[in-house]
Order: structure tokens, then C-alpha cells, then sequence
């Protein structure tokens, strides 16, 4: 059988940072941090009580009332995404065969505050069974690629990938094999996630996964920073058009990048901690080189899984050394995290489309809030501290990492 290639002819993003591609990328290259006090609910008894929270969004610009009342927030944004990548594309069930495009879609999480909301009127309530009706369609995670497909009327593979952090980019790699196989022409791809909510902020403090730097919200997510303690919770969607490449030329699309490869891995270790050598990180990038036709040589920049917590960056970073060795040295390294959050199961999306933009522009997005060198980490790799940095990126690797030991990496490669 023939490989296909496959490429990416769309983007959209929704984030704390942007609530459009360009935004989101205006935002990445000047450092802004997307952290701020949370605003949905009263934290006031909570360790934490700041987010990075979306801004300046009101979901009745993109869906109306009625509509938007049966979907949680993870749909929502899902649904915004992924209608500006589908209008940057150009695609349409129309003039396309929609039977041959798909939606693959990744959520960690899925509906959280529908649940959160549901279980708490129950039991405010006199033990009657009295629940939305909308309840179980607005809380499962495929319900995400459900919606899209409906509006759009894609008929291709849909389904939704769940492995925490790195289910986005499962999702990428989901939607590149059906394409390379023959089994699409095109999919719809990316995630969505909404846990800024009172069970979501209460459940990752319970874990001490957050940071509680409440006096200093925008410099709470530091990656590799000494005086880490925790991750800062995001918010949003990115959504990506993958294609085939013979089809997207035949329909004279926009190519901003090849998708040629992706590794997956478990680190089979902890159900929330890394495996402390970065074993699983180190397989996971080896299995993606190898799927991609790589040569650790060849890659120029990495975004990093880097969520800013002790043990993690140290493991990532570990495995990175091992991995490409005295090539590590001249990679850019980098994590959006420290501007964005930890969008869990849309964080693979989202960074995913960062590596794309820095193929299109030249410039790879600083790791901001760096103070202190860690000890313990390599402080010769160069992970873009606090300024952007122009380079001429031509193939770009993107980790993600999920609690289970769900690892998933994503290789891409700038379009000539």
C-alpha cells in the first residue's frame, strides 16, 4: 500500500491568549501570560484562585442561545475552533465528497461543569431524580466531533480520543494514519477543554498538581524554572484541517505544513507522575523520529510538554538529551505553557499549531517567566528563555505527556 501524505490546509484557535490563530500567535511571539484571577466562581476558600481563563468571549457571537444552552463550554469552544479552521480551509461537504472527510477529535476531561452543575442541583434538591435532559449529550467527550460533523455535514471516521494531556495530539495522529491509509480525504482534528470550573480547580488542587503563586498569577507558570510548584489550568480549543496532499492541491488549498510522523507510548510507571529517567518521554520521541523518516539531526525546534512541575520538566528534559544528544544543544527548545496554561486535553492542538506558525513566520515563542536556573535541569539547551528568537524552522516535534503515562508526539514539517 502507498503512503499518502498528508498536510495541513486550516487552523483555529480559541485561547487565553487569542481567541483567533493570529491572535493566539500575536500573543506567543510578545510573551503575553494568559493567567489572571478566575472569574466563573467564587475561589475564595480555594488554594488556588487564579486560571488562564478565555477573554473577552461570549459564546452568542459564535452560536446562538438556544443551540449553545445544549452544549457544555468544551463543546462550545470546540465548535469555534474548528469553524475557523474549516473557513480557512476552504473545505465543505459541497463541493467535497463528505463521506471522505472526517472529525477526530480529543478531549481529557470532556463535559466537567455540566457534570459538576447536574450533581449539585440533585443534591440540592428534595431526591427527586430531576436532570436536563441535555445532561448526558452536553457531558461526553464525543460529543465534540458529533456537533462539528452535524453542522458540517462530514460523514467520514468521527470519533473522540481520551488520554488526558495528550489527547489532542492523539488525535492528530489519529487523523494522520486514516489519511495516510486511505480511509479520508480530509479530517477535522484538534481539541477542546473547559476545567476552569469548581470540581476541576478543586480536584487538581486536592492533587497539589497547581500552583498557588495567588500574589503573582502571570509569572505562576515558570517551566524549568527553580521555584516551580505546580501548573497554571487553561481553557479553549485549537482545531486543525488535515488533508491529503493530492487533494489539496487538486482544490488549490493553503498548505502550512506536513504532518509526517507520530510516536506513542506509556510510560507504564505512575498514574500521575512522570517516569523519573523520562523512559516514556524518551520512547515516545524516538517512535515519532522513527515514523516520520527522521534523524535527530534533522529536527530544529521541540515544544515541549514543559507544564512547570518539579518532576516533570526534569524528565522531559532528560529525555530530550538522551534522545538527540549534542544535537539537543542546538534545538530550539521551548513551552508555550508558560503564556497559555495547561489546556489538558487541547494543550497537543494548540502547540501543535505554535510549531506550524513558527515554520510560517521564522520566529520560535519564548518560554517566558524564567528567573532561576535549576540544577537539575541542563541549563546549556536552549529552551527560549523570556524573548522570542528567529530561526528558520523546517521540521518541528510537539510533546505532550498525560496522567496514566499516556505519551503522544506529533512531527511536523515546513511546506517549501
Amino acid at each position: 500500500m502507498q503512503i499518502k501524505r498528508v498536510v495541513v490546509t486550516g487552523l483555529g484557535a480559541l485561547t487565553p491568549i487569542g481567541n483567533t490563530v493570529q491572535e493566539y500567535w500575536n500573543s506567543l511571539v510578545n510573551g503575553v501570560s494568559g493567567a489572571a484571577p478566575i472569574t466563573y466562581f467564587d475561589t475564595e476558600k480555594f488554594k488556588t484562585r487564579f486560571a488562564c481563563e478565555l477573554k473577552n468571549f461570549e459564546v452568542t457571537d459564535f452560536i446562538n442561545r438556544k443551540e449553545a444552552r445544549k452544549m457544555d463550554r468544551f463543546t462550545q469552544y470546540a465548535m469555534v475552533a474548528s469553524d475557523e479552521a474549516i473557513a480557512d480551509s476552504g473545505l465543505n461537504s459541497t463541493d467535497h465528497d463528505p463521506d471522505r472527510i472526517g472529525v477526530i477529535w480529543g478531549s481529557g476531561i470532556g463535559g466537567l461543569e455540566t457534570f459538576q452543575n447536574e450533581v449539585t442541583n440533585f443534591n440540592n434538591g428534595d431526591g427527586t431524580p430531576r436532570f436536563n435532559p441535555f445532561f448526558i449529550p452536553k457531558m461526553i467527550a464525543d460529543i465534540a466531533p458529533g456537533h462539528i460533523s452535524i453542522k458540517h455535514g462530514f460523514r467520514g471516521p468521527n470519533f473522540a480520543t481520551v488520554s488526558a494531556c495528550a489527547s489532542s495530539s492523539n488525535a492528530i495522529i489519529d487523523s494522520l494514519n486514516y489519511i495516510r491509509l486511505g480511509h479520508a480525504d480530509a479530517i477535522v482534528t484538534g481539541g477542546s477543554e473547559a476545567a476552569v470550573t469548581i470540581a476541576g480547580m478543586g480536584g487538581f488542587n486536592a492533587m497539589h498538581a497547581l500552583s498557588t503563586r495567588n500574589d503573582s498569577p502571570e509569572t505562576a507558570s515558570r517551566p524549568f524554572d527553580k521555584d516551580r510548584e505546580g501548573f497554571v489550568l487553561g481553557e479553549g480549543a485549537g482545531a486543525l484541517v488535515l488533508e491529503e496532499y493530492e487533494h489539496a492541491i487538486a482544490r488549490g488549498a493553503t498548505i502550512y505544513a506536513e504532518v509526517i510522523g507520530g510516536g506513542m507510548s506509556s510510560d507504564a510507571h505512575h498514574i500521575t507522575a512522570p517516569h523519573p529517567e523520562g523512559l516514556g518521554a524518551k520512547n515516545v520521541m524516538l517512535n515519532c523520529l522513527r515514523d516520520a523518516g527522521l534523524k535527530p539531526e534533522d529536527v530544529d525546534a521541540i515544544n515541549m510538554h514543559g507544564t512547570s512541575t518539579p518532576l516533570g520538566d526534569i524528565a522531559e528534559s532528560k529525555a530530550i538529551i538522551e534522545v538527540f544528544g549534542e544535537h539537543a544543544y542546538t534545538i530550539n527548545i521551548n513551552s508555550t505553557k508558560s503564556m497559555t496554561g495547561h489546556l489538558l486535553g487541547a494543550a497537543g492542538a494548540i502547540e501543535s499549531i505554535a510549531s506550524i506558525l513558527s515554520m510560517k513566520y521564522g520566529i520560535v515563542p519564548p518560554t517566558i517567566n524564567h528567573f532561576t536556573d535549576d540544577d537539575q535541569i541542563d541549563s546549556k539547551l536552549n529552551f527560549t528563555f523570556n524573548k522570542a528568537q528567529k530561526r528558520e524552522v523546517k521540521i518541528a516535534i510537539s510533546n505532550t505527556f498525560g496522567f496514566g503515562g499516556h505519551n503522544a508526539c506529533v512531527a511536523l514539517k515546513k511546506i517549501d
